[in-house]
């Protein structure tokens, strides 16, 4: 991640405090004849004026941003829209991460493999998301609960995830693909990743499927998509550090949908992309 310091303000007032208690300088000549140059206090130590707050977030590492993303209005749509992208994350103790996706914790760790838990959130799909979804109703929001297993090897990552949404889909993805860094100075560091989803029959039909109901309402063909690879996804990505707290990132991905899902009659285009740019600060 990003290395931490004081930032440039933060010292700037830091210094400013230090000065204004610092004793006014006396000269030799103007120095009374008791003068003990033993006696003049010690300049205090800048440390003691540290912000209590702003060390707790660095031990924390704390990272705060914002940023934008443009993306399509739901998966297997051909409209694209732009979505903030706030953000705030947390990492306590090199162990547990909270973000606005939910939380991750490290559960076990030992040489290049490591294990992760996590707990999150899937939104689900409105109806008014796009025209498109007219008649087909609401994808409810549900709790996600999973694990992901890390195999480190050089620069690159393989990892392989599953998830469950309790609630909503009632569905379960499970993800296998690869990852890899390669810092091209100190400053900007290059990424890139590969991987594929599968699907269970939950979460296709609620995403992809048409319903006898649905298609009276819609105009859709009924469609029963079964369990299987839904995509294949491509990222590639630039992080930049202006220095050792800001940075910036822009990261594109494209997807493509398969199987059942591409065939799907909702799936307006096959060929899925998103874009996104984000500024970071990491205390």
């Amino acid at each position: 991640m990003f290395l931490s310091s004081r930032s440039a303000a933060r010292g700037t007032v830091a210094i400013a405090l230090v000065i204004s208690l610092m004793p006014s300088p006396v000269s030799a000549a103007d120095a009374p004849p008791d003068f003990d140059p033993v006696a003049v206090p010690d300049m205090p130590d800048p440390q003691r004026f540290d912000f209590p707050v702003r060390q707790t977030l660095h031990n924390w590492d704390v990272m705060i941003g914002a940023g934008v993303m443009y993306e399509p209005k739901y998966e297997g749509s051909d409209e694209m829209e732009f979505s903030p992208l706030p953000f705030v994350s947390a990492t306590f103790f090199d162990r547990l991460t909270i973000d606005p996706t939910g939380a991750e914790l490290k559960a076990y760790e030992q040489g290049p493999f490591q294990f992760d838990v996590n707990l999150g959130y899937d939104f689900g799909r409105k109806e008014k998301d796009s025209g498109d979804l007219r008649g087909m109703g609401n994808v409810d929001g549900g709790v996600t609960v999973g694990g992901k297993t890390t195999l480190s090897y050089g620069p690159a990552d393989f990892f392989v995830s599953v998830d469950k949404t309790l609630g909503g889909s009632e569905g379960l993805l499970g993800t296998f693909g690869a990852e890899v860094t390669h810092p091209f100075n100190e400053k900007l560091v290059f990424g890139a990743g590969a991987s594929a989803t599968f699907a269970d029959k939950n979460y296709m039909q609620s995403y992809f499927g048409v319903t006898d109901a649905q298609a009276a309402r819609s105009g859709y063909a009924t469609y029963k998509p079964g369990s299987g690879v839904k995509s294949v996804d491509l990222s590639v990505s630039a992080t930049y550090m202006f220095n050792e707290n800001w940075m910036v990132r822009a990261e594109q991905e494209v997807g493509l949908l398969v199987g059942g899902a591409a065939d799907s009659p909702l799936v307006k285009r096959e060929v899925q992309s998103k874009s996104m740019l984000f500024l970071g600060y990491q205390f």
